[in-house]
């Protein structure tokens, strides 16, 4: 995994001034039930703006930056024959999760087959507050818990940062979260590191990013419907495009021909079986 060599805990007291900053958490997540011991990591971004928060893969971001940044430099010397190779996509995680201040409204951007989703999530944590106490890094924390996502979930929050923020659709509580997991530790979430920002840096919403189809919105229930009707059927999308003639002809590497009809068989089987071991996603009521 890569270092965090740029990052630096900074004191509390300028913490609590600076508008600009990116809070660096480990996520920890297990999504196979069956195989706990097989956990992944990844490292995500929340920055921090005074117009609201931005939670996405450190890994994800810069391969798209990096692939966007090639693209544009082809187009503008003229060259429309080029290759992708060799900026392939790191990390796993490719949502986002934006939070609008004061009012930390959600929106979720997630990708399901080949669209893409703009998802109002109005669901909001109802937390618990406990007396516990206890120390994690720079950090004095409390303890408080609640039920979201399907999932029992304790966190620890400092008040030493008045940012009633989080990492992933978790807020609300009187400071931000340093770590969350659920009950079952399959899913963690730790504050590693923290970078101050200039305002050149601001995060730029993903509504805003060029697509080639617009973003479709939804609401949680919407989406937890579309999700479900992918499971049963993840080549639909595909299937759909290729009988609606938006896809005339594929070809391999070598310029052969691709018979798309095997090629869909191939990609179900292989898609069905990743997603069979995908039953123990973070949001776990969306399988039920």
């Amino acid at each position: 995994m890569k270092k965090l060599l740029f990052l630096v805990v900074l004191s509390v007291g300028f913490l609590s001034h600076a508008q600009y900053q990116r809070f660096v958490y480990e996520y920890k997540f297990a999504i196979d039930s069956t195989a706990k011991d097989n956990v992944e990591t990844e490292l995500m971004n929340l920055d921090i703006a005074p117009k609201g928060s931005k939670f996405y893969s450190n890994s994800y971001h810069e391969a798209d930056s990096l692939m966007h940044a090639f693209i544009e430099k082809q187009v503008k010397s003229g060259n429309n024959d080029f290759s992708l190779k060799g900026i392939g996509y790191t990390g796993k995680l490719r949502y986002s999760v934006e939070k609008s201040y004061p009012d930390y409204a959600v929106s979720f951007i997630n990708s399901i087959g080949n669209e893409e989703y703009l998802v109002q999530d109005s669901r909001v944590p109802q937390w618990k507050i406990l007396s516990d106490k206890d120390k994690i890094g720079n950090f004095s924390v409390q303890k408080a818990v609640c039920d979201f996502l399907g999932r029992r979930w304790t966190a620890w929050f400092t008040t030493e940062v008045p940012i009633q923020d989080g990492p992933y659709k978790f807020h609300g509580l009187p400071g931000l979260i340093v770590k969350i997991e659920d009950q079952s530790h399959a899913h963690i979430f730790e504050l590693k590191g923290v970078k101050k920002l200039d305002k050149a840096q601001e995060w730029v919403s993903g509504k805003d990013k060029k697509r080639y189809n617009p973003l479709i919105n939804v609401d949680e229930n919407k989406f937890k419907k579309v999700y479900t009707e992918y499971l049963q059927d993840p080549m639909k999308g595909l299937r759909q495009m290729l009988n609606n003639g938006k896809i005339v002809e594929m070809r391999d590497d070598n310029g052969k021909v691709i018979d798309t009809n095997k090629m869909l068989r191939d990609d179900e089987k292989r898609v069905k079986e990743k997603l069979k071991k995908e039953n123990n996603i973070l949001e776990l009521d969306l399988l039920k």
